[in-house]
């Protein structure tokens, strides 16, 4: 297969609003010993993106300035050290960034096989949603089956994902959404509760629900005022899960309630974890999830497909938060 030497990306020279998301003409990226080169044929649009177009998501060292942590695509070059893969084969990955061109570099480990009949733009969504769900849910919440879950902005990528993981792994899970037709897109995608925000009190929904014994787990992207609120959710040894913080990254807090109930508060961020680390968890969800995508007994939530010139419209819809499921780009086929 001939690789040629320049590529389409959507590469912001500084940032700014959508609008600076413009297709330019970068070098096609070489693999290193442990990489693969894809030729992407869709990449999935997350917030981090968004943050990163807005100057303010900082990246690790040698990380492409080309947004896009999740690909799908066929592999067409090979590095030295790398054992499983071959060109010619379907992958997704999760990767560092570089993901929004016609050509990315991901870490061997990283890369998942593209579930037999699924479309490149449905598998584009999957990796980094499923590797932050269950890395921050099985690895810092240590979730059991028969526990329940309370889970902020249910129809969010990840959102869908912790509903998804919840029905796979015998999880309750109650979400909290925008409106009342989140709410029932939540409870159709598999949700046992749904809460709209805007026109009930979570805390007391979550006491109502659970006859005032609390989640054993939250899983937050919220931040800010809502942890203190959250705690009031915990159940005894309880467990709150960070992983974004859209309404600040402090809070007040009265620890008398952690220390009562014996709760843990924990977070993470996947991005700057080591490659060895994302391979374990690849390897894990090749060997659980992976197989309930090919049996069907789950599916993709894919909201919409915007072409890849049409990047800034796609980061308009991810934050006008009107999406249910995954925003993707097409790149290429």
């Amino acid at each position: 297969m001939t690789i040629p030497a320049t590529m389409t990306a959507i590469d912001p020279a500084s940032p700014g609003g959508p609008e600076v998301l413009q297709p330019v003409t970068r070098p096609v990226p070489q693999p290193g010993p442990g990489d693969v080169l894809v030729k992407v044929a869709a990449a999935g649009v997350n917030r981090p993106d968004v943050l990163q177009r807005l100057g303010l998501y900082p990246m690790p060292p040698g990380t492409p300035t080309i947004p896009g942590l999740e690909i799908a695509g066929t592999i067409v070059a090979v590095g030295a050290e790398v054992g499983r893969w071959r060109v010619g084969e379907r992958v997704c990955a999760l990767v560092a960034g570089g993901g929004y061109a016609e050509y990315c570099v991901a870490p061997a480990g990283q890369c998942l096989t593209v579930p037999v009949g699924m479309a490149m733009t449905d598998a584009a969504g999957l990796p980094e949603t499923w590797f932050t769900v269950w890395s921050n849910v099985m690895d810092r919440g240590h979730a059991w089956p028969g526990e329940t879950m309370l889970v902020h902005g249910g129809t969010s990528g990840i959102g869908v994902t912790a509903i998804q993981l919840g029905r796979a792994l015998g999880l309750t899970i109650i979400v909290t959404a925008g409106n009342a037709d989140k709410c029932a897109a939540a409870l159709a995608l598999g949700a046992a509760h749904a809460i709209d925000y805007n026109a009930q009190d979570f805390v007391a929904e979550v006491a109502r629900i659970t006859d005032k014994k609390g989640v054993n787990i939250v899983l937050d992207m919220v931040g800010g005022d809502y942890v203190a609120r959250n705690i009031q959710c915990l159940a005894d040894d309880g467990r709150h899960v960070s992983i974004a913080f859209q309404r600040g990254a402090r809070a007040d807090l009265d620890l008398t309630a952690v220390m009562r109930k014996r709760l843990t508060l924990t977070g993470s961020m996947l991005r700057p974890r080591p490659i060895a680390f994302k391979a374990a968890i690849a390897e894990t969800l090749e060997g659980v999830i992976w197989p309930e995508f090919e049996s069907g007994r789950l599916t993709p939530v894919t909201d919409k497909v915007f072409p890849l010139a049409q990047a800034a419209e796609a980061h308009r819809r991810m934050e006008a938060g009107t999406h249910v499921g995954k925003i993707v780009l097409a790149v290429g086929r």
